[in-house]
């Protein structure tokens, strides 16, 4: 079993926001929050007890990010690398054996996201744990923005970035990887649903 304490989560708030108009995604409200400090709150009361530490990287605002009491570091690798940058950062900062990513624009995500990807990874002896929803054609779909990675990954990273690699999935069938279903009775149909357009998040913040 893998204890929550043991998990450190980072938040991918880095990216250009483009489809959002390059606006700074994380910043943008969601009901009066703004998303990355949401995703913050919300990765500080997951079941199953507290996280050992929430980590937010972002590449613009700073300071302003800093003023949501949680450490903020930016991507190692230059160019708004994608997601995988923000991995690499969640890995070299890491001090625990796991790390949980999330993405900053995705605010329903489960409030039990760590305990059931910590139990299936344990479960299968998985070095990376990968969340999988139903989409709205309603077929299940991987969701490699929400991974619990085993921190001895990074070097595996490090190596497969520098080679240019950029896509997630490409990286994490290089390891064992378990798809964790979240379609279970009484599971959020839009726990996974992200916000590209403001219109987008708008319509998440409707009950």
């Amino acid at each position: 079993m893998i204890d929550l304490q043991d998990i450190t989560a980072i938040i991918l708030a880095g990216g250009r926001g483009t489809r959002m108009g390059g606006v700074d995604k994380g910043m943008q409200n969601f009901n009066g929050t703004p998303l990355a400090l949401h995703a913050a709150l919300r990765l500080q009361i997951q079941q199953g007890g507290p996280l050992a530490e929430v980590m937010i990287n972002a590449n613009r605002n700073l300071a302003a990010y800093e003023a949501f009491g949680v450490p903020v570091w930016p991507d190692g690798l230059a160019d708004y690398a994608g997601p995988l940058a923000g991995f690499l950062t969640g890995l070299e900062r890491c001090e625990t054996e796991w790390l949980l990513t999330v993405p900053c624009d995705t605010p329903l995500f489960p409030l039990d996201l760590a305990q059931r990807l910590a139990q299936s990874a344990a479960q299968g002896g998985a070095e990376i744990a990968m969340a999988s929803a139903p989409e709205e054609d309603g077929q299940l779909r991987a969701q490699p923005v929400f991974c619990l990675l085993q921190r001895n990954l990074l070097e595996s990273l490090v190596r497969f970035t520098q080679g240019g690699g950029r896509k997630i999935d490409q990286w994490t069938a290089q390891h064992k990887t378990v798809l964790v279903p979240f379609d279970a009775p009484g599971d959020d149909t839009r726990a996974f649903f992200n916000a590209n357009t403001l219109a987008e998040l708008h319509s998440l913040q409707q009950p």
